[in-house]
């Protein structure tokens, strides 16, 4: 209801005039109950984004336990078959129309930001490096990064768009190839 109510009035006011109170007036709740689900306005602009990037947090945390490096796009692959039409993320088809182009540019920076968080968990713990390794940050920024604009393609490309799962793997398959050589040739001795 939080979210249909700020779509409608995202779209009817525009971002920057439409506050909480109006908000939670429009779905009938509380604005501590707006609270409980969003941290902020930003946060509607994103909500399916947001669920898939915990989806993806709790499927690479297994993954990287006991998957191989090449399980992360298997991890990405599972998660974007969950999204159809109906899941795209308003911030990347309607964030013009609500006039929230900068909020989305902010906000949509600290998502590409966790899921590199995430993925270089992952690298991390599949090759036995720390977390802030430039080898373990280049690998997760650039994974994070074949996905975002996996995400903004798809969701750009209007009614009758193809599955997710197919600009995903194509996305990926741009710079997944350079990640596993880079890995590999750590793993013969070569150090960077």
């Amino acid at each position: 209801m939080i979210e249909d109510a700020a779509a409608e009035l995202f779209i009817e006011n525009t971002y920057a005039r439409t506050t909480i109170d109006q908000i939670t007036t429009r779905a009938g709740v509380s604005r501590a109950t707006f609270f409980n689900y969003f941290g902020a306005k930003s946060d509607l602009l994103w909500f399916e984004v947001d669920r898939a990037i915990d989806s993806l947090r709790e499927a690479c945390a297994e993954a990287s336990a006991t998957g191989s490096l090449d399980s992360v796009c298997q991890v990405l692959l599972a998660l974007a078959g969950d999204f159809d039409e109906r899941r795209v993320p308003l911030a990347l088809t309607q964030g013009e129309v609500m006039g929230a182009a900068d909020e989305v540019v902010q906000s949509g920076l600290l998502r590409i930001a966790a899921q590199a968080r995430i993925f270089a968990a992952f690298f991390a713990a599949r090759s036995a490096r720390h977390p802030d390794d430039l080898l373990v940050r280049t690998a997760a920024n650039a994974l994070a990064g074949a996905v975002s604009a996996a995400w903004i393609t798809w969701a750009r490309a209007g009614i009758g768009r193809s599955p997710l799962q197919g600009y995903l793997a194509e996305s990926v398959d741009v710079v997944f190839p350079g990640i596993r050589a880079a890995f590999d040739d750590v793993g013969r001795g070569n150090v960077y």
